[in-house]
């Protein structure tokens, strides 16, 4: 079974905290239930990291400070 999923069509959005420049982005795209696939704007042709939803949410939540 692959459990890789299909992100041909993904719609990639910037963090609200990339410089405007092009450099040093992270990217992440909705819309996968339970998974979150994150890149580095730099390579985007390279393999996405992916996430599970709940494992993002709390990194979000640590770096955050909450």
């Amino acid at each position: 079974m692959n459990r890789t999923p299909d992100l041909t069509s993904a719609v990639w959005r910037k963090s609200s905290y990339s410089d405007g420049g092009g450099t040093n982005c992270v990217e992440v795209a909705d819309g996968y239930p339970g998974i979150v696939p994150v890149r580095d704007s730099k390579t985007p042709t390279a393999a996405p990291i992916v996430f599970a939803a709940a494992s993002w949410a709390e990194f979000l939540q640590g770096i955050k400070g909450s």
